[in-house]
């Protein structure tokens, strides 16, 4: 039997005698049957039998860790599992990357602005600051920012991050 008089997380769920060389015996212990009921529910007690008879001792714990992160995420999210998780974290990156960008060229705005006789032009689009007089960047009162330009652009990095924190998870396909 796979461990004591106890039959392993996939023979009780099976209801079969649990072999001394139960394949599923050292990775689905009796004492956590989910783990096996999940990832039999979306692999299959068969396939998941011959995977683990294709790899190497050493390597078998890792894939049945492999396997069970999978079939919970396939559980969660049927159409792109991992794959959907993987792509949503590298949305929030890419977010957080695009705020990280704008928080640190605010602080240069802010430091060169306290230089004398620096003006600060980073524009907003391809017009000089000058020509764009929404642009945060514009210029006025002998190069100091407009108070309340300087007020919306620093509130920007606060009400995106907000945003992100409240969208529901945002998956974009892989195939379009």
């Amino acid at each position: 039997m796979g461990t004591g008089s106890s039959p392993c997380a996939s023979c009780k769920l099976l209801r079969r005698r649990c072999a001394k060389d139960c394949i599923f015996a050292p990775y689905f212990p009796p004492e956590d049957p989910h783990k096996f009921a999940i990832v039999h529910k979306v692999f299959g007690a068969s396939n998941v039998s011959k995977m683990l008879q294709e790899l190497p001792i050493q390597q078998r714990a890792d894939a049945v860790s492999s396997l069970v992160y999978e079939a919970n995420a396939r559980v969660r999210d049927p159409v792109y599992g991992c794959v959907g998780a993987i792509s949503f974290l590298q949305n929030q990156v890419s977010q957080l990357q695009m705020q990280l960008a704008v928080a640190q060229a605010e602080i240069l705005c802010i430091q060169m602005q306290q230089e004398p006789h620096v003006p600060c032009s980073l524009p907003t689009t391809l017009m000089e600051p000058e020509d764009n007089p929404k642009s945060p960047f514009s210029t006025s009162n002998n190069n100091n920012f407009n108070n309340n330009n300087l007020q919306q652009y620093l509130s920007f990095a606060s009400s995106s991050s907000s945003s992100i924190m409240q969208d529901p998870v945002k998956r974009e396909s892989l195939w379009t």
